[in-house]
């Protein structure tokens, strides 16, 4: 966009408007694991604050916790285990299963942690769990984010985190929110601190009485599905860059370090138990997993396919019903998306995403008074997404509410400033005289 230099560019935002209370210290600071004096702007504080502020809206695209508090009990029993067994055990850990069909899992810099449903079930037993959780606790604990942010490298975790770029990627069928897109917003880690986590993690693992093993028969699985289907795993393998010399690395620490561990239990039929439920609509997620990849190929006639013999095998699924809605919504069908969406909220009721695809359904619709109390429900349930902020001025400008559409844009373009969004708003406050093009 040309001109409006009162404005924050998209760059500036994120690491200054949005981060104005993480830099707290300047220079060096010793890295809790090698005891390195390394460059970390970042305080503990300011780590708990991105991550509290940043997680939510990431789960969220992720279509939320999954409603089994017992998988749920379950992840933080085998989390927390390694947590308090790590360098920073006092870190505010929390674990959760989130619906996302994809492959992946991933923490924010405080240590709140999500696995996918793709990936669970994708494993065999409670050491490649642990293996899982016991690298995303060995970043928290290497700072990784924290370094990076320093650095200058990270700018997507700060809220607001929907980047345009994003936004302009997969256009009306995420509206900013879920998909595959959604995980291209959490950071993505260097090889070397890819080493370094797994080696922490496999050290965690063996103080908890965890059998090693896990890790490299984790990698061994990640390996085969992306041969398999490397599509599932790409924004697995974009923020946790996987190489031959990872794998081998690991089979090396068994043999060398941990060859006593190997001969522990694996505790497959544990595992196997807690995950009977996810694994009975394991044809079901493997659909609406084919779906999704189809969708964001906009092949939306076999993506919509996919999605309704998904829910013929697991109706209601939250997920499926807002994949299936988005697909609706790419196709320009809004009714048949709204509706889908208002399925979703009752499969999930207090789960934000679900208001905010109703919201655009209506909004193109042209039913902008549905579209705004959709908005203004997501907006309540979950603050700080910048781009429902722009909707709710879109849904304003067309009930003809020029001031409360103006006030809206202003504070969007204060967070955005690049992508079809932005460019609209600015266009329209230069139309009703708020500001002069430049």
């Amino acid at each position: 966009m040309n001109g409006h230099a009162a404005l924050y560019s998209r760059r500036r935002f994120l690491m200054t408007a949005s981060a104005s209370a993480l830099v707290t210290a300047t220079g060096c600071a010793t890295n809790p694991v090698s005891g390195r004096r390394e460059l970390n702007l970042l305080s503990e504080a300011d780590e708990i604050k991105i991550d509290r502020e940043s997680a939510p809206h990431q789960f969220s695209a992720d279509y939320g916790a999954v409603s089994n508090t017992r998988l749920n009990a379950y992840l933080t029993e085998v989390g927390l285990r390694l947590a308090t067994q790590s360098h920073r055990p006092q870190m505010p850990y929390s674990f959760r299963v989130v619906n996302a069909v994809y492959v992946n899992g991933y923490t924010f810099p405080a240590g709140s942690v999500a696995v996918t449903r793709g990936l669970l079930v994708s494993l065999q037993n409670e050491a490649q769990l642990a293996a899982l959780l016991g690298h995303e606790i060995g970043h928290v604990n290497y700072q990784h984010t924290a370094r990076a942010m320093s650095r200058g490298i990270l700018y997507s975790l700060v809220i607001g985190a929907l980047s345009s770029a994003l936004s302009d990627k997969y256009s009306d069928i995420a509206a900013g929110l879920g998909g595959l897109g959604a995980g291209l917003a959490l950071a993505s880690y260097s090889r070397d601190n890819e080493r370094e986590a797994d080696a922490i993690g496999m050290d965690y693992m063996a103080r908890t009485g965890a059998n090693p093993l896990g890790m490299v028969q984790l990698m061994e699985i990640l390996v085969a599905l992306n041969d398999k289907n490397p599509s599932a795993l790409e924004v697995l393998f974009a923020t946790h860059p996987m190489s031959t010399e990872r794998l081998e690395t690991a089979r090396h620490k068994i043999q060398s370090d941990y060859a006593a561990d190997t001969q522990r239990d694996l505790h497959r039929e544990r595992y196997l138990d807690q995950l009977a439920p996810l694994r009975r609509i394991k044809p079901a997620l493997d659909a609406f997993q084919k779906g999704e990849e189809l969708l964001m190929s906009k092949k939306f006639g076999e993506a919509g396919s996919e999605f309704k013999k998904g829910l013929n095998l697991a109706p209601g699924d939250y997920a499926g019903l807002l994949l299936s809605a988005k697909c609706r919504l790419a196709q320009n069908d809004y009714s048949e998306a709204a509706r889908i969406a208002r399925d979703a909220q009752t499969s999930y009721p207090g789960e934000p995403q679900a208001h905010h695809i109703a919201g655009m359904a209506f909004a193109k619709a042209r039913q902008f008074e549905q579209g705004l109390s959709e908005f203004n429900r997501y907006a309540t349930l979950l603050p700080g997404n910048p781009f429902t902020v722009y909707y709710q001025g879109f849904c304003r400008e067309g009930m003809q509410q020029r001031q409360p559409a103006a006030e809206a844009y202003q504070k969007f373009l204060q967070q955005v400033d690049e992508g079809e969004e932005a460019q609209h708003a600015y266009q329209k406050l230069i139309e009703w005289g708020y500001i002069k093009k430049q």
